[in-house]
């Protein structure tokens, strides 16, 4: 039984394939969209960016009225509804998430929900027993949560991970966060600030791995200064369950020890999600799963693409839309074919202070050989973070040595994934560090902040 042929076939409804779609369709190619999850959406809207954007929003909400008497503004004990607290991030994510639906079920391609594998390089099987052939395939198939690492135990210890911490029904009294990525960060400061006693556990040196290490030794010191346990540069030993409890054993410096609490979150990233796709049927190449691309969106199979998590580099949302979008543009002009670039690479951090870098840092800088210049400047000795109370971090700017355009920023600090475009426009267009230096910013607002490092720079390369 044949559910027919097509152009193209996406498989994924989430991010990277809808955008994929849309774009087929709009070229004139005969599509169809598959979706094999029991929700429609991807990870962003259902279980990633959307839901835990919205926790961290009441997170800041409730620690902005907690500090309201530095103001005179007296609110009495601050109480948690936890279930209409997640309900309100439901119903968020409902109207998102049903957006999404109707735009695949009214859209141009033909929207089927099943699972697929490939038999052969050009036919998939549905999970419902037809069979379906096209000229092109995109693979949108995202991520999901990575398993336990061997030989730790931790596969036989209850946890929560990103997708169970959405919906629960308390807050819990104590909790051990594995992991020192942007997930594990962000969860942790949010159940701190509901009240929730947080020790977080990272591998390596300091959190946020890709970021500059002292962007990251400022968020570490001021989530410490939150009441957070933060263990870096550790290995774990192992994981037991103690009836109503987790213990977890680690080595550190040297030195072994012991943390336990009520509830275990396991933050240690996500794996592609390649499983059960027959990649191998279909001369598809990975590497630990993750389908091999090029900067085209091929993959091994010339005829076949991929995009989003499923294949990386970069598992961010706006990435994956553009990875999409491109493997559609070349699927439809092949005499014409375009290519992925990082140069603008933008990513944030939503913990509060918020961590954002645009373009190269200053550890990328270095392992390109860049000679290049930094200046930095802190929030607290800015008016209007003063004013808001916001004193943490600082933002910092990378310029070529010899011409002066700008490379690079990082931020850490208020509102910083909101300051940080303003650096990647003026990437993206060249700039100098003397430009953005002239150019007007209103006072007193935040976003003045960037000509204090720009005028540094210009100086020092105009001297």
């Amino acid at each position: 039984m044949t559910a027919g042929h097509f152009d193209a076939v996406v498989i994924g409804g989430g991010s990277a394939g809808y955008a994929a779609a849309r774009t087929l369709t709009s070229g004139g190619a005969k599509t169809a969209v598959l979706e094999g999850g029991r929700e429609v959406g991807g990870l962003c809207i259902l279980r990633g960016c959307m839901p835990t954007k919205a926790l961290l929003h009441a997170a800041e909400l409730r620690q902005a009225i907690r500090h309201a008497e530095e103001w005179g503004i007296t609110t009495g004990e601050v109480k948690v509804d936890v279930a209409q607290l997640f309900a309100r991030k439901d119903a968020l994510i409902a109207e998102f998430a049903g957006y999404r639906r109707r735009q695949l079920e009214t859209g141009k391609a033909a929207f089927i929900r099943a699972d697929a594998r490939f038999i052969d390089p050009r036919t998939l099987a549905l999970g419902d027993g037809r069979q379906l052939t096209a000229d092109h395939f995109v693979i949108a198939t995202g991520s999901v949560i990575a398993p336990p690492p061997p030989g730790t135990g931790l596969d036989q210890v209850a946890q929560l991970t990103s997708d169970d911490a959405l919906a629960l029904s308390r807050i819990p009294a104590s909790m051990i966060v594995l992991g020192g990525g942007a997930v594990a960060v962000e969860f942790a400061q949010f159940f701190s600030r509901f009240g929730a006693q947080v020790t977080l556990v990272q591998r390596g040196p300091h959190l946020l791995r890709d970021v500059d290490e002292d962007v990251a030794r400022e968020l570490e010191n001021a989530l410490r200064r939150e009441g957070i346990v933060i263990h870096t540069g550790t290995r774990l030993l192992g994981a037991e369950d103690l009836g109503d409890r987790r213990r977890v054993r680690f080595e550190k410096a040297g030195e072994a020890l012991v943390v336990e609490a009520e509830v275990l979150f396991n933050g240690l990233g996500r794996t592609p999600a390649t499983a059960g796709l027959g990649l191998a049927a279909a001369g598809v190449a990975t590497t630990a799963g993750r389908i091999v691309t090029d900067l085209r969106q091929r993959t091994s199979a010339p005829h076949i693409y991929a995009a989003g998590d499923c294949c990386g580099p970069h598992e961010i949302v706006h990435i994956a839309i553009q990875q999409g979008e491109l493997a559609a543009k070349n699927i439809l002009r092949p005499a014409a074919p375009a290519e992925m670039e990082y140069r603008l690479l933008t990513t944030v951090v939503f913990t509060d202070p918020a961590v954002a870098q645009t373009g190269l840092t200053e550890k990328s800088a270095r392992a390109r050989g860049v000679d290049f210049l930094s200046a930095i400047y802190p929030f607290n000795d800015h008016g209007k973070s003063m004013i808001l109370g916001a004193k943490d971090g600082f933002v910092k700017l990378l310029a070529d040595r010899r011409t002066g355009e700008l490379l690079g920023a990082g931020c850490v600090g208020p509102q910083g994934g909101e300051l940080i475009h303003e650096i990647t426009a003026a990437l993206a267009k060249r700039m100098t560090a003397a430009e953005l230096a002239a150019m007007p910013h209103y006072h007193p607002t935040l976003a003045e902040i960037w000509t204090y490092p720009a005028e540094e720079l210009a100086e020092k390369i105009a001297a």
